[in-house]
């Protein structure tokens, strides 16, 4: 299910069911993924609420809680991306809104199958290259957070037992 309640331009509601099935299967994850497109205000709240961070971020990931195993393979989880942080990137990026919602529910979705790039040694980083590639997509999040790139800044995690992951 796709909640926007942000709108945001050259992006419907159907468009981004399309794209999170297709990113979801390209990156092997099983399960429903919720993704709602909100104000960087109610991404605050989340952040501060499950991450003890009271700032504002880009995209929050919520995997199903541990507690609750008989949801695993049937759902996968819910994201969160702001659309005022998605439309500053965009614009100092030279893409679109549309793209860089597409790139941050990428992002959720990998969070979502189990990646987390701050431990991985670069894991996450490469797999999201590769399906940014795959799905036609501008460069991904964990590329252009890199000093030497001189891009936006950002970080990214993910929630599990309704924690979440986020990007600081």
């Amino acid at each position: 299910m796709v909640i926007l309640h942000k709108r945001v331009p050259k992006l419907s509601g159907s468009a981004l069911e399309h794209f999170v099935l297709r990113a979801r299967r390209a990156a092997r994850l099983t399960g429903r993924v919720n993704v709602m497109v909100t104000t960087s205000s109610a991404l605050r709240l989340l952040n501060r609420q499950f991450r003890g961070q009271n700032k504002t971020t880009d995209v929050l990931s919520f995997p199903p809680p541990l507690s609750q195993p008989q949801t695993r393979g049937q759902f996968a989880g819910d994201i969160a991306i702001s659309a005022e942080i998605a439309a500053q990137n965009a614009a100092a990026l030279g893409h679109s809104t549309a793209e860089e919602i597409k790139i941050l529910t990428l992002h959720g979705i990998l969070h979502l199958a189990g990646f987390d790039h701050e431990r991985d040694n670069g894991v996450m980083g490469r797999k999201e290259s590769r399906l940014r590639q795959r799905l036609g997509l501008p460069s991904g999040l964990i590329e252009r957070s890199r000093p030497s790139k001189g891009s936006a800044k950002s970080g990214s995690s993910s929630i599990r037992g309704k924690s979440a992951r986020g990007r600081a």
